[in-house]
């Protein structure tokens, strides 16, 4: 007998990890659920396409209807939201009523923290919640997980992610291939990384630095962006020296959007403008969404992860790097495969018992070799190499 599993929100990550979950989850079905009923059926009829088999079902429901939620997920192994963060914290606690392990795809490391405060209700119930899996956080930090798993004593770790169209077209030289608030959202405020051993804010745009990459990337900028490492800074502080991360762009994107930020158009605060008051990144939204929006994205997403620590006795460095495509075959994004799939792996990991009870973080709930072997089953390129470093 097969699992059942549900997909809340049939957009373009979640189409992904739904056919992921119906591939690779021992599935018996997956719920598509959406509060756009064609959007739901149509996601399912193209799950259930690329399958041959009629795995997916569509399913109309409202992420803020508990008692609709309720009864759409009854019997179900494993949830997955695809819905943005701010409805999470709401769905983990009807995973808890329901029986059900959750994982979903984060954006906001203050609500991932609130969710992680139900572990005993969650241990009581008998589930697995996993907040913030995805590209980065997610697949990121299990890559850097992976990464320290090579070096016998890790004492400091980095990583560099990004998303980026295969064919930059200027002036934005960029595509948007996820929510247009969690763009904005990584650039407001600070990240949290450790130094010294410690927590330490970094604000954003800070941290610029040049890095190379295989043709056809070649030089790519990476700056400080918030919320990357999720709650990864607390679980190792105290245990790594320094824990820092990055997000790569293709040159120039790093000046555009700092004076966007310094312009103040990031911000959430209302400013008075002739007789109204105005929200203004709401203006940013809808003048920026437009320009970078593109009818059909062909992407490439990076993770590049260093370890830097021991291994017997001698300094060591462990680089793991995985690069993504669009691909053809399935016409997922690269966006899509490492943010769905992801996600997908840890929801099918829970409902299989295989990642322990309660609400876990994504640094700790499946290690870093068992992602990759997984990832590597679905076709994922890693790329590991471990050096001594000369002193």
């Amino acid at each position: 007998m097969g699992y059942r599993y549900a997909v809340i929100g049939a957009g373009r990550q979640g189409i992904a990890a739904a056919y992921d979950m119906a591939k690779y989850g021992e599935a018996e079905q997956v719920l598509l659920v959406d509060v756009d009923a064609t959007a739901a059926k149509e996601a399912a009829e193209r799950v259930n396409r690329l399958l041959s088999e009629p795995l997916a079902t569509g399913v109309h429901a409202d992420a803020t209807n508990t008692d609709q939620l309720m009864s759409v997920l009854n019997g179900v192994s494993a949830i997955l939201s695809a819905v943005p963060y701010s409805y999470n914290l709401r769905l983990t606690e009807v995973a808890i009523r329901l029986g059900s392990s959750m994982c979903d795809l984060g954006g906001h490391t203050g609500i991932v923290r609130e969710q992680l405060k139900l572990d005993d209700r969650a241990r009581t119930a008998g589930v697995t919640i996993v907040p913030d899996c995805g590209m980065g956080p997610g697949m990121s930090i299990s890559l850097a997980g992976y990464a320290m798993s090579l070096v016998e004593r890790p004492r400091e770790v980095y990583i560099w992610d990004g998303g980026l169209p295969q064919d930059p077209q200027p002036p934005w030289n960029y595509a948007l291939t996820f929510n247009v608030g969690g763009l904005t959202n990584e650039y407001y405020g600070n990240a949290y990384f450790l130094r010294g051993g410690e927590i330490t804010e970094v604000p954003c745009f800070e941290g610029f630095e040049e890095l190379e990459f295989p043709p056809p990337l070649g030089r790519l900028e990476a700056a400080v962006t918030s919320g990357g490492l999720s709650t990864a800074p607390w679980t190792f502080e105290g245990k790594l020296e320094r824990l820092e991360n990055r997000t790569l762009r293709y040159p120039g994107h790093w000046t555009q959007f700092k004076a966007y930020a310094q312009l103040g158009l990031l911000e959430l605060e209302p400013v008075q403008v002739g007789d109204r008051q105005i929200v203004p990144r709401d203006v940013f939204h809808a003048l920026l969404e437009p320009k970078i929006v593109q009818p059909e994205i062909r992407d490439v997403c990076v993770i590049r992860t260093k370890c830097v620590g021991e291994t017997g006795g001698r300094r060591a460095k462990a680089v793991v790097e995985l690069i993504d495509y669009y691909d053809e075959s399935t016409g997922f994004t690269a966006m899509q495969r490492l943010t769905g799939w992801h996600a997908s792996i840890v929801a099918i990991l829970a409902a299989q018992g295989r990642v322990a009870k309660g609400a876990v973080s994504v640094e700790l709930a499946v290690s870093g070799p068992v992602m990759v072997r997984e990832a590597r089953r679905r076709g994922f390129d890693i790329q590991e190499s471990v050096t001594q470093i000369d002193t």
